[in-house]
């Protein structure tokens, strides 16, 4: 609990028993009120080793919905249990759950709705072993999306997310991809939605047990990337209208 706001860690997990408890200790639960995990059909035992090790929360799709349709069962649950602060923290240790205190004052203090943490701020995203064509990859499509949807951020493509109730009630992420485009279409629903977002500089890590997704998945993800800028420029300058744009309670 941070000044009365309920605090809620959500937890996308697949295959992450390796680094699942290791993650979870770390969490800072002087401040964390709840912790959720959905277990996206993993081929480990991460759903049982969630229960051993003292998770309250552990959702068990019997089949993979992607990792957009994994955070559509988190966020759901967090509104559900009443969540003011929800912080997304991925259990493959590749973010560090020692940011969240920062993450909650920001929000928990009404500085920012939204908060990301960056692996691009500074210069330790190479040096953090993040391979190279990822992170030119990263930067172009960054430029690309700060220019179509009019505002400026570091990256669009962490992992590591912090919200307020205010902004998962007020946008329509249940109609976004269950893929991995699904971030890049929140974070442009949150924008078009004139919700401000803050940056913190977060340590860049990858490691074998972590996540990453292949070339040819990344090829995808990229090409998803544009058609959601692309979408939003045309939306913006009232071209064209897309249902993620709506708000969850008009869906006329």
């Amino acid at each position: 609990m941070y000044k009365g706001k309920k605090v809620v860690v959500v937890l996308p997990a697949y295959n992450a028993a390796l680094t699942l408890e290791q993650t979870y200790k770390e969490i800072p639960f002087d401040l964390v009120d709840e912790v959720i995990l959905c277990d996206d059909a993993s081929k480990d035992n991460t759903s049982q080793l969630a229960k051993d090790i003292g998770i309250q929360h552990v959702i068990t799709h019997e089949k993979n919905k992607g990792y957009g349709g994994n955070q559509k069962s988190l966020y759901n649950k967090a509104l559900e249990l009443g969540g003011d602060i929800v912080i997304m923290l991925h259990p493959d240790y590749q973010y560090t759950p020692k940011l969240i205190p920062a993450m909650v004052n920001i929000i928990g203090d009404e500085l920012y709705p939204v908060v990301l943490g960056s692996r691009i701020l500074g210069v330790g995203a190479l040096r953090g072993g993040m391979p190279l064509y990822k992170y030119v990859a990263n930067r172009f499509l960054t430029l690309v999306q700060n220019l179509l949807v009019n505002y400026k951020l570091s990256e669009y493509h962490t992992g590591y997310r912090a919200f307020s109730r205010e902004v998962l009630m007020n946008i329509n992420f249940n109609q976004n991809s269950d893929d991995f485009v699904f971030d890049n279409e929140m974070l442009s629903q949150i924008i078009y939605k004139d919700f401000q977002i803050a940056e913190v500089t977060c340590p860049t890590k990858y490691f074998e047990e972590a996540s990453s997704i292949n070339f040819s998945r990344s090829v995808k993800y990229g090409l998803g990337v544009l058609r959601v800028s692309f979408s939003h420029f045309l939306q913006r300058i009232g071209l064209a209208k897309f249902k993620i744009y709506k708000s969850p309670t008009d869906q006329k």
